[in-house]
């Protein structure tokens, strides 16, 4: 059993920000000295109030932070990732605030907004603020409203754009799929003789990445060296994160190996991208492996790096080792926040705790830090895990009852812990449930809904709740796949698998070949299922431990089980030596 020695060492601080609200249609500019408004902007800008990376109010010299050689935040940038602009989040000015409200409501308008910029003198002071109004969008991941106001100062405006501009252009075009506007953006920028910054190329390698065109995000490297620059952390960094996000994991993990032979020295950001890709492959050995790389490195673990290794794992079940890391992370220095309780909840929830997962979460409010929809999610998964119903339903109700609105997950996993004990009454009601309150069950519902039927031998159901998903994933035909082999309708299943083959944007993963193999398992089919093995790993599909079980569990003689045997061995061998 997991022990449970755990103990908190600081205590949790946070801070409750209320937005100022503004019921205007639109802005208008107004003199100085012409009414009680004017005054309190001109205090706002002696005050120079901010918030600090710590989210703590301060105060700075506006002269020494934003009158550079520029005469404001021009050609500074933003450093990649952070959300802020010279390493502070900048409360808006009145005007500001008034501005960001109207863009924000009227951005679908973009002749309507662009009238009412056009009001703006070009003054250092309304570019301060209309920078500001874009980082905080940007934060907010408000990437239409920032493409209109960006666009503006571009096309129409009297000032003169900088590197921020375009760069924050770039970005919410990648983040809209609009690829050829960003590469038109990039392009705009070097006519302009604008130096494009290694941010410039960073947001250019994970619009690429975003969008799927990996060999362009490649080609930004060569790009870089003919504008005489060398790819930097941050550049590296964008595009493993932009591979691991596009699910190209092993290519991500080839450009980590590719950065360090390039001597560019990893960040904590780097380790702890490549430590949550090793997490999602349940690959938590690999993981604690580059954990200590990064100490040998001396590369200094941030709260991410170890909330990432909590959850690598805690996808495994190994909650003592996540314990290990928890207590680790405390020594450190950092007081755990939400996501690192989140993560040692789950990896309890995973190893068939539920109680000790509930005991984290007591553990967490007395330590005043606030459980998040996802925490209440986690020990309704726990409860369900174990069969406790009962106690899945009452975290189900204290959501509702404390105000918390239930996700479309959070229904999904009370589904999925009255259909461990067969309830199919109670599934159903859950789901009628939903629908009268205009919640639309999602792919996820129906998939649970799905595997609840095929268990149960309710095809006809099963067929019923197939043809009402809009979008099936992957998930959907593995349970197909799995539910039709463990009944022996092998052909049914074959022709499952072939849907998925002829589906572009799909890809049969570790648990489609495995359920697959396993259909023939069962028949003792030892040849058939060495063929679909072979096939896997052709594929480009790395098998599991699943895998290997399905394998022995097909072998009739010792001949098959020493040939099995040394599948797995070089599997473990080829597997171990990736790092």
């Amino acid at each position: 059993m997991c022990a449970f020695m755990l103990s908190v060492k600081f205590p949790v601080n946070y801070i409750i920000n209320e937005q100022m609200h503004c019921g205007c249609g639109g802005f208008k500019l107004k003199p100085k000295g012409s009414s009680v408004q004017s005054t309190e902007n001109e205090k706002w800008k002696r005050d120079s109030v901010f918030i600090d990376k710590r989210g703590k109010f301060r105060e700075f010299n506006h002269k020494k932070v934003s009158r550079k050689k520029g005469g404001s935040l021009r050609g500074q940038g933003w450093k990649y990732g952070s959300g802020f602009v010279d390493g502070i989040f900048p409360v808006l000015s009145p005007i500001a605030q008034e501005i960001l409200n109207f863009v924000q409501k009227e951005f679908h308008s973009t002749s309507r907004v662009w009238s009412s910029l056009d009001n703006l003198p070009p003054t250092n002071t309304n570019w301060d603020d209309l920078i500001s109004i874009a980082v905080r969008l940007r934060l907010n991941k408000k990437w239409d409203p920032i493409i209109v106001m960006c666009e503006w100062i571009l096309k129409r405006s009297s000032f003169k754009p900088d590197v921020i501009c375009y760069n924050l252009l770039i970005e919410a075009y990648g983040h809209k799929l609009r690829i050829k506007k960003a590469e038109s953006t990039y392009l705009e920028l070097i006519e302009a003789q604008c130096i494009p910054t290694q941010d410039t190329y960073a947001l250019l390698v994970k619009a690429y990445c975003k969008c799927g065109l990996v060999n362009h995000a490649e080609s930004v490297f060569t790009k870089m060296r003919a504008n005489g620059f060398s790819p930097n952390t941050v550049v590296y960094n964008a595009y493993i994160d932009g591979l691991y996000k596009g699910r190209e994991s092993q290519q991500a993990l080839a450009i980590f190996e590719r950065m360090k032979r390039e001597n560019c020295e990893p960040t904590a950001e780097t380790y702890t991208t490549v430590i949550n890709i090793y997490g999602k492959e349940n690959k938590s050995y690999m993981a604690l492996d580059v954990f200590r790389e990064m100490k040998n490195r001396k590369c200094k673990p941030n709260i991410c790096t170890y909330t990432a290794l909590m959850n690598a794992f805690a996808r495994d079940g190994l909650c003592e080792k996540a314990e290990e890391i928890f207590e680790e992370m405390q020594e450190a220095g950092h007081e755990p926040d939400v996501y690192a309780y989140n993560a040692l909840m789950e990896a309890y929830s995973r190893a068939g705790f539920p109680y000790a997962s509930a005991e984290i979460f007591s553990l967490m409010k007395q330590m005043v830090c606030e459980p998040d929809t996802a925490s209440y999610n986690i020990l309704l998964d726990a409860y369900g895990r174990a069969g406790l119903h009962q106690g899945a339903q009452a975290v189900f109700d204290e959501m509702k009852r404390l105000g918390i609105e239930p996700t479309m997950k959070s229904h999904m996993l009370l589904i999925s812990a009255y259909s461990r004990i067969g309830n199919v009454l109670k599934c159903e009601e859950i789901v009628d449930r939903m629908k009268s309150s205009n919640l639309k069950p999602d792919t996820f519902v129906h998939n649970a809904m799905l595997n609840l039927y095929g268990r149960l031998g309710r095809f006809e159901e099963m067929e019923q709740v197939l043809a009402a998903i809009e979008k099936p994933d992957i998930s959907t035909y593995n349970i197909l796949i799995n539910v039709y082999g463990r009944s022996g309708f092998v052909d049914k299943m074959e022709e499952v698998f072939e849907s998925i083959i002829s589906k572009k944007n799909l890809r049969p993963d570790v648990m489609t070949w495995t359920s697959r193999i396993g259909a023939y398992s069962r028949k003792k089919q030892f040849k058939r299922c060495t063929e679909i093995f072979e096939d896997m790993i052709d594929s480009g599909c790395y098998p599991d431990g699943g895998t290997a079980k399905v394998l022995l569990s097909a072998c009739s003689n010792e001949d098959q089980i020493e040939q099995v045997t040394h599948i797995v061995r070089t599997m473990h061998r080829s597997d171990t030596s990736e790092d």
